[in-house]
């Protein structure tokens, strides 16, 4: 029997309601949904898509748990609505709220070529893996009109710079032309998020991405396509979706995966009031026994910010689901690929010069 939801339910969207901006001296609250006749704050409005212009758009990663490294990220905000985005928080840095207004208002970067260009022209630059999708998902639905992470990748060819790429939406594979080209220099990585293989789940807690179907089908044409790729089951919910560890492995290795990586599912900031609201709204016979697991992984909270700690958590849970994931990567995927970017090739341009003749 599947868990009904409230009446109230806003269909097609993740969050399902907007916590104030901890940086904001002043917010409009929703107390009484019945007792307002105009048009409610938190309604399931169209998306909006706002343009910025930053100065720069490749930032410095400084956690020791994750870098040395570099990001870049097209979109601030993402329409896929996934739950337990770590980004959601960043969100409130430019006034708006880490629940629907994280995937209601997706800010657009429509110079991010432009910004690349510039920053691999500098003459102190040293090739560096850069993450494309370090914050929010670089494929999201709006790029397969705009194209801006397509224009991004092109310059990577230009310059023969390394990229990674983690997404969870098919629209990666309209740029397997690109992609295939950087993968016969060795400069390009593809990984593809799959937390479970139950649709419903998928629905529920990622309601605008591609099916699980689907992102089988791209680990597979990348694959096909000679593109290095793997998966992030990032993250895993304790009763959840911890069970399925080893079936999500065995499903990416048998359509092309050679490598996987996972993260405990941690609610910092603004994002466990709008997980445990949905969590609640979704699940109501099993909520409290999800949320005293993810409690159970973090020291009695839902978050710890310890580095080389947030994103494996610790304790008996903790330590099971580690031991179910290595065992499921050693079964189904066997060792390291071994794969290794190249740094070698990166070539900055000449510009141009006018003949003094001309």
């Amino acid at each position: 029997m599947k868990d009904a939801k409230p009446d109230n339910y806003f269909h097609g969207r993740g969050a399902q309601v907007n916590p104030a901006n901890q940086y904001l001296k002043t917010s409009y609250v929703q107390e009484h949904w019945e007792g307002i006749d105009e048009d409610s704050l938190l309604e399931n409005k169209k998306t909006q898509y706002i343009e910025v212009y930053p100065k720069t758009l490749v930032n410095k990663v400084k956690s020791p748990d994750i870098g040395p490294t570099y990001s870049m990220n097209p979109y601030q905000g993402c329409e896929h609505g996934c739950l337990y985005c770590y980004a959601r928080n960043s969100h409130q840095y430019w006034g708006y709220s880490a629940g629907l207004d994280f995937e209601q208002k997706i800010l657009i970067k429509p110079n991010s070529a432009k910004l690349l260009e510039e920053a691999f022209q500098k003459p102190n630059w040293d090739p560096h893996p850069i993450m494309l999708s370090g914050n929010t998902d670089c494929y999201q639905p709006i790029e397969r009109k705009l194209g801006i992470t397509r224009s991004i990748l092109e310059v990577c060819l230009k310059y023969n710079h390394p990229v990674s790429i983690l997404t969870k939406n098919q629209v990666i594979l309209r740029d397997i032309d690109v992609l295939s080209e950087l993968a016969k220099r060795n400069l390009v990585v593809a990984n593809v998020t799959i937390t479970s293989l139950d649709e419903s789940v998928r629905q529920n807690m990622e309601p605008r991405t591609t099916t699980y179907k689907n992102r089988l089908n791209v680990l597979k044409r990348l694959s096909e396509n000679g593109i290095p790729c793997g998966i992030m089951m990032a993250p895993i919910i304790p009763q959840l979706t911890s069970h399925e560890i080893p079936s999500v492995i065995e499903a990416a290795a048998a359509n092309g995966a050679t490598r996987a990586g996972y993260t405990i599912v941690r609610l910092n900031g603004q994002i466990g009031q709008v997980f445990k609201d949905w969590l609640y709204k979704n699940y109501p016979d099993r909520a409290a026994r999800v949320w005293h697991h993810i409690e159970d992984c973090h020291g009695g909270s839902v978050n710890d910010s310890r580095f080389s700690v947030r994103m494996r958590g610790e304790g008996k849970i903790a330590e099971s689901i580690r031991q179910l994931f290595k065992l499921s990567v050693r079964r189904y995927m066997g060792g390291d690929s071994g794969f290794q970017f190249n740094l070698k090739d990166f070539k900055r341009k000449v510009p141009e010069q006018l003949s003094l003749f001309a």
